[in-house]
């Protein structure tokens, strides 16, 4: 079984509490490893419109970038699109709008991952 840097861990718990702060709903860790070749952590998040879902975008790389001095993530989507994916490499974040969430079902697609951590 591989080894997950701590580093990796803070920098997910890290990216649920600016999701928190920023009062994303339905927050899940999902721990991946085992699971994924390309990434040990899923963020999800839901956002209640466009502007939150910016919002919570905007406080994940902050968050990132200050307490753990990674630089900018790559990008995917654009909240207004209700769905954008940050790539931090060893953690993904999902920032969805409720419409998005439901249609994607990214935590039925990886159950077989852990839920760590839950906040609704």
């Amino acid at each position: 079984m591989r080894r997950i840097p701590l580093e990796t861990i803070e920098l997910a718990r890290t990216l649920v509490e600016a999701m928190e702060d920023k009062k994303a709903e339905d927050i899940v860790l999902l721990d991946l490893t085992g699971q994924s070749v390309f990434t040990d952590y899923f963020v999800i998040g839901t956002g209640t419109s466009e502007r939150q879902l910016k919002a919570l975008i905007d406080a994940v790389s902050e968050a990132a970038r200050d307490k753990h001095r990674v630089k900018s993530p790559r990008v995917e989507g654009h909240a207004e699109g209700g769905w954008v994916l940050m790539d931090f490499g060893s953690v993904i974040v999902h920032a969805f709008s409720a419409e998005q969430r439901k249609r994607y079902k990214l935590e039925e697609l990886w159950h077989e991952g852990k839920v760590m951590l839950r906040i609704q």
